[in-house]
């Protein structure tokens, strides 16, 4: 029985190193301008884009139009917008934006969902689900929630993404193992110093002493996934929260935070004010204890 399991293995290895050459020769690359109408989705909606000099800013986009051209967006009961492909493309090129190599091999298409599904992909009233990244006869595949995607990039300070979310647990994918460890990115040097972090920080949360979302302390894998939400989306609250995760996540996704995604707020009048996030709450009432 042994020798049968090893060979199914080794099968198995060789046509997914098949599939993955074949995907990597046939790569599509960006040759027409990058639209104006995408740009201005991009200045509008992404402040991680708009923080970025001239440069960065065409590298940026370059990597949206290159998404786009190798990986399908396909609406299941919602039609898909531009702006739905714009910040599903910027969600994956912002943890990835400091390795211009990089590419999604693991990735064919996005399925766009009108709102949260449950784990058979049903749009029911109990239907928590807002992102997943699929796997066996779904591998390829990731499911998201379009209302999901749009509050990701509307609310400013709630340190949640649920589409950066996803592309991170296909970063965390790509070693081969959806286990919190970042291998591609990681240095040797980090692994057990981040393998201890994140267990020090799960306890954490079972404890009540963190601010980190609770959904972090599931596994290994989920807590890279959120914690790299908090990262990107408030680094300066990270930072002062939490300096060791920080410093740590510093070195997986090679750039500042701080200095790279610097957080511009709006103008908030008052604490009786309307949330800046979307929620429809009281500023004081929501996100108000973290600005």
């Amino acid at each position: 029985m042994l020798p049968q399991i090893t060979l199914f293995v080794f099968i198995s290895l060789i046509i997914l190193v098949i599939f993955y050459v074949k995907k990597k020769n046939a790569w599509k690359i960006p040759k027409s301008e990058f639209p104006n109408s995408y740009r201005n989705i991009l200045t509008e909606n992404v402040i991680f884009y708009t923080n970025l000099n001239e440069e960065g800013r065409k590298r940026f986009e370059y990597k949206i139009q290159e998404f786009l051209l190798n990986c399908r967006i396909t609406g299941i009961k919602t039609k898909v917008e531009d702006k739905d492909r714009v910040l599903i493309a910027a969600s994956a090129v912002i943890p990835i934006f400091e390795f211009p190599e990089w590419k999604y091999l693991n990735l064919d298409e996005v399925l766009l969902y009108p709102q949260s599904f449950d784990t058979d992909f049903d749009m029911n009233s109990r239907s928590h689900v807002l992102g997943m990244v699929g796997s066996g006869y779904m591998e390829g595949k990731m499911i998201l929630s379009k209302q999901s995607l749009l509050n990701g990039f509307r609310n400013e300070t709630d340190k949640k993404n649920t589409a950066i979310h996803e592309f991170v647990h296909l970063i965390d994918k790509a070693d081969g193992a959806v286990d919190g460890v970042p291998e591609i990115l990681l240095s040797k040097q980090y692994v057990i110093p981040w393998i201890d972090l994140i267990k020090k920080n799960i306890d954490e949360i079972y404890e009540g002493k963190s601010d980190i979302n609770p959904y972090g302390a599931t596994n290994n894998s989920e807590f890279f996934a959120v914690i790299s939400e908090y990262f990107f989306e408030r680094p300066e609250l990270l930072k002062k929260k939490h300096p060791e995760l920080y410093k740590m996540l510093e070195q997986i996704f090679k750039t500042d935070g701080i200095s790279r995604f610097t957080i511009k707020k709006r103008k908030i009048t008052g604490k009786n004010s309307p949330c800046p996030c979307g929620s429809g709450k009281k500023f004081k009432h929501c996100c108000g204890n973290e600005i």
